[in-house]
């Protein structure tokens, strides 16, 4: 048994509240409160809410490690040349060069328009682009490793020459080496370093970031019927025990980033738990990337909407993922992201200007 602590009771500003509130991860969030979340297993068993100012004489060894993980700051990520603070939540475009993307029918397969959507995806204000060559979508079918880095070097190669800070969206060792030579300083792979038993060690020798995804399942058949005890819990502990593994295969921690996963091997009711319960993976110590970005779920919930009328729920998904503190959004509609996330800072500064 034992006790996990979810950041929860956000306020707009800590002025006059300075010893009852405390900041998550270094970032524009204070949060009043901690649900203490009782585990035996891999399920909940009871939960209490507990203002911040009495919750740390409760803590033992190990939550006070989550307590420490909770409010401090995210190092900046380093992508060759460019830095990436994580101190305000930043936004990561995603570029499929796939004939068979879920979210664009594969407009961008030509390495041409690809590298051109990227390039566009910048200049509206995407801190990083990610650019994937297999699609994971639901049902979607493996990839010959050559075949994906034919889709992707030149994309990445043309875009790290115009000065992007570029990730390869891969699980393929192979695939991540090829694509770290075009120029890529970042990889985001869907299997959390599972799914090719070399990808580790790529990662610790290139000494770049990488995102950790939860994923139940491989896309051939991971939505037939996804099942968990506890969806929330299950993904912490998974991600928990990936973080030890990178670390253990010489990944700096400081270079891992963790996504839950939303749509990879969940329904609607397991990604919308996740998304609720989002701030308690900041106990894990990494900042968190979230990718709900055009996602079925918008459209279960919006008359089936198709993959390309879902910009609004979108939207929505990113707001609430910053609300609770997210670092990076990943999307495919970087200028409105932008905008929205514009507006949200703009409301953050207004409430964090004194008074007094």
């Amino acid at each position: 048994m034992r006790t996990l602590l979810r950041p929860t009771a956000f306020v707009d500003s800590p002025f006059g509240n300075e010893s009852k509130v405390a900041r998550l991860a270094g970032g524009l969030n204070w949060f009043a409160a901690v649900e203490l979340i009782t585990v035996e297993g891999h399920k909940r068993t009871s939960t209490e809410l507990v203002p911040v100012d009495k919750v740390q004489k409760r803590f033992d060894q190990d939550m006070a490690a989550q307590w420490q993980a909770l409010t401090s700051p995210r190092p900046a990520l380093q992508l060759g040349d460019r830095t990436i603070r994580l101190d305000q939540p930043q936004v990561m475009g995603i570029v499929n060069a796939t004939p068979d993307s879920f979210s664009d029918g594969g407009r961008f397969a030509d390495a041409a328009a690809a590298a051109e959507s990227g390039s566009d995806m910048a200049r509206d204000g995407a801190a990083i682009i990610d650019v994937g060559g297999e699609s994971t979508r639901p049902g979607a079918k493996p990839v010959w490793e050559g075949d994906e880095i034919e889709r992707i070097v030149p994309v990445i190669r043309q875009l790290a020459a115009g000065g992007a800070a570029v990730s390869a969206d891969t699980r393929k060792a192979d695939v991540m080496t090829a694509a770290l030579e075009a120029g890529a300083r970042m990889i985001n792979d869907v299997s959390a370093l599972t799914y090719d038993d070399r990808s580790a060690s790529v990662i610790a020798a290139a000494g770049v970031p990488v995102a950790l995804m939860h994923h139940q399942g491989a896309p051939e058949t991971m939505q037939e019927d996804p099942r968990y005890e506890d969806v929330l819990i299950e993904v912490y502990l998974w991600m928990e025990e990936r973080i030890r593994a990178a670390e253990a295969a010489g990944i700096a921690r400081d270079n891992i980033l963790l996504d839950p996963g939303f749509g990879f091997g969940k329904n609607v009711g397991h990604n919308l738990e996740l998304m609720n319960g989002l701030a308690l993976f900041h106990s894990l110590g990494c900042p968190l990337v979230i990718g709900a970005s055009r996602k079925r779920t918008i459209g279960a919930l919006s008359g089936e909407a198709p993959a390309d009328k879902r910009l609004g729920g979108s939207i929505a998904f990113a707001l609430k993922a910053v609300e609770q503190g997210a670092q990076i959004v990943r999307v495919h509609d970087v200028f409105e992201t932008v905008q929205a996330l514009k507006v949200w800072r703009g409301l953050r500064d207004q409430a964090l200007t004194p008074r007094i």
